[in-house]
C-alpha cells in the first residue's frame, strides 16, 4: 500500500514568515493550502517535500473582499466559500455557480483557490473562467509584492510562474459588467472535465449585437487557453455571429493544442468543441447579469 513519506509542517503567523521559511529549506518546501492535490501527488511519490509550509493558518489568507470593481479573493478561500459568498454571487455569479460544480461537497470545503491555480492541474474548471475574467494574483515574497495577469502565470500543466520564496497572497476578479454576458460550461464524464469552455460577451443592447467577445478553453488541452482568432469571429448582430460558430469552434480546437488522453480523444475533444461553443454562447447571451439567489 502507498503511503506518505513523513514530513514536517510549518505554521507561520504572516505571509512574510511562510516566504522566509520556504527560503530556510531551499528544494525542500513546499506550500499547503487545501491539500487535494499535493497529498494525493506526494502519496504517489509524483512530489516529494520534507517541509511543507501551512498557508491556512495564516489569519486573512481566506479573506473576501470588494475593493472598487473588483472581488479579491485570498489564496486559501476554499472553493466552498467561494460558492456560498454573498459579494461572489452578487458581483460575479458565474464564478459562485461554476464554485458550486468543482468536484465534490468533500473537495470544495477543503480545496482553495490558491492552491488550484498554483497546482495548474490541466483538468481543472477555475482558470479557464477566470481567465476571460481578466483575473490577475498578488504575489508575495522576500522582495516584495508582485501582480501578473493569470495568463502570465499559468506556464504550462503543473507549472507557474511562482518563484522560490514566493506566495500567491490573492486572486483579483474584475465585477461583472451590466453590458456583459458571461457563461462557463463543462463536458465530464469521469472523475475530471474533459472539456470547460467560458465565454464573455459584451453585448448594450441585450444580447442583439455583441460588441466583443472573449473566450477561453480547458480541460481538454495542457493548459487553459484563450483564442484571440476566436474571439475575433465573435463581434457583430446574434445572428450572423451564430453562423461564424463553427468556424470559431475550428480555430478554437486548433488553438487549444488538443491531446489523447484517458479522459478522450482530441478528435473526440474538437467535436465537443463545436457542440458546445453553440450551447455556451445561448446560455450567455440568455442569462442576465442578476444575482444567484
Amino acid at each position: 500500500m502507498t503511503t506518505l513519506a513523513r514530513f514536517d509542517i510549518h505554521q507561520p503567523a504572516s505571509a512574510l514568515e511562510a516566504c522566509r521559511t520556504l527560503a530556510k529549506y531551499p528544494e525542500e518546501a513546499g506550500l499547503y493550502a487545501g491539500g487535494t492535490e499535493l497529498l494525493l501527488a506526494m502519496k504517489h511519490q509524483a512530489l516529494s517535500y520534507r517541509h511543507l509550509v501551512d498557508l491556512k493558518v495564516i489569519p486573512g489568507l481566506d479573506a473576501i473582499a470588494l475593493n472598487k470593481d473588483s472581488i479579491e479573493i485570498g489564496a486559501t478561500a476554499t472553493h466552498r466559500s467561494i460558492e456560498r459568498s454573498a459579494l461572489v454571487r452578487k458581483e460575479q455569479p458565474v464564478l459562485a455557480e461554476l464554485e458550486s460544480k468543482v468536484a465534490n461537497v468533500r473537495v470544495r470545503a477543503t480545496g482553495t483557490l490558491g492552491g488550484n491555480i498554483c497546482f495548474a492541474e490541466p483538468h481543472s474548471d477555475p482558470a479557464t473562467l477566470l481567465l476571460v475574467l481578466g483575473a490577475t494574483v498578488i504575489l508575495e515574497g522576500l522582495a516584495g509584492t508582485r501582480q501578473l495577469a493569470l495568463d502570465k502565470f499559468i506556464a504550462g500543466p503543473y507549472t507557474t510562474r511562482l518563484q522560490p520564496q514566493e506566495i500567491l497572497r490573492k486572486v483579483v476578479v474584475p465585477c461583472a459588467k451590466q453590458e456583459e454576458r458571461i457563461a462557463y460550461m463543462k463536458f465530464q464524464v469521469h472523475e475530471r472535465p474533459m472539456l470547460g469552455l467560458a465565454l464573455l460577451l459584451t453585448t448594450p443592447d441585450g444580447g442583439r449585437t455583441v460588441t466583443r467577445g472573449r473566450v477561453a478553453v480547458g480541460c481538454a488541452c495542457p493548459s487553459p487557453t484563450r483564442v484571440p482568432a476566436a474571439e475575433d469571429l465573435l463581434a457583430g448582430p446574434r445572428a450572423e455571429v451564430e453562423q461564424r460558430l463553427p468556424q470559431a469552434a475550428e480555430a478554437i480546437a486548433d488553438a487549444a493544442d488538443l491531446v489523447d488522453d484517458h479522459e478522450g480523444s482530441a478528435n473526440y475533444k474538437r467535436h465537443l468543441i463545436h457542440v458546445f461553443l453553440g450551447r455556451v454562447f445561448r446560455k450567455a447571451l440568455d442569462s442576465r447579469p442578476s444575482e444567484i439567489t
